[in-house]
């Protein structure tokens, strides 16, 4: 494969990358469990490079339009709350390697009551990803937030986010990829553990990279109620 091929298709799943990307991604739950319901969350990502304060930073901003069981048998649509994170690049000494850190926040912006925790909460984002070898790309992404203010009948928010991520490149634009994203909220102590396995494409644009790609998910362990069983996170990424 070309160098350029090569670093096109490594870079393309890089959430670090130094470029401006715009996303459609969608998370489907086929089963809750301790209920016989499903749950949908599309996801619509932009991310932008920026310098400040002397140095270079990655910001990223997800708004999610949710499709949640609303708990007489019917099911809820509509937007979901806003998150933004800004990541300082630290300079690793190795170029292939990109370590990110800095505040993140959510903010209450759900369209239903259902469909959002109603708080403000403020945390932390954590990166790295390592492209150190053209054929297999690994890393994670940690979050952090509890919740500040917001309405005092909601339940707080404590939540932790871990998303470790590996992708191994087949050639032609072409790899394997597992990236579940593990939660565990410290209010309830409820966590899910999945694991996934899916294929991805990625295609040289002509001034864009488009990464296409679909990733089974099964939960190997979980506790508490209304945590995934299994899903498919799928979607389609830009980089400019």
């Amino acid at each position: 494969m070309p160098a350029v091929a090569q670093d096109n298709a490594a870079q393309a799943n890089n959430p670090l990358a130094d470029t401006t990307a715009l996303n459609f991604q969608n998370q489907y739950t086929g089963d809750l469990t301790g209920t016989d319901d499903d749950a949908n969350q599309f996801y619509l990502r932009y991310a932008r490079p920026f310098d400040a304060l002397g140095g270079n930073w990655l910001m990223r901003a997800t708004l999610p339009v949710n499709s949640f069981p609303d708990g007489t048998g019917g099911t809820e649509t509509g937007l979901g709350d806003f998150n933004i994170f800004a990541a300082y690049l630290f300079d690793t000494g190795n170029p292939a390697v990109s370590f990110g850190f800095g505040p993140q926040l959510t903010l209450p912006t759900a369209s239903d009551d259902a469909l959002g925790s109603e708080k403000w909460s403020l945390g932390f984002a954590n990166v790295l990803f390592n492209a150190s070898s053209p054929v297999f790309q690994w890393g994670y992404l940690l979050t952090w937030q509890a919740s500040i203010a917001g309405e005092d009948d909601r339940a707080d928010v404590n939540l932790g986010a871990f998303q470790p991520f590996g992708f191994y490149q087949l050639g032609a634009g072409w790899y394997l990829r597992s990236a579940a994203v593990w939660t565990y909220d410290f209010e309830t102590d409820a966590y899910a553990i999945p694991i996934g396995l899916g294929a991805g494409k990625v295609i040289r644009l002509e001034n864009a990279v488009m990464n296409v790609f679909v990733e089974p998910q099964y939960t190997v362990a979980h506790k508490g109620v209304g945590q995934p069983e299994w899903g498919v996170f799928g979607g389609v990424n830009f980089q400019f």
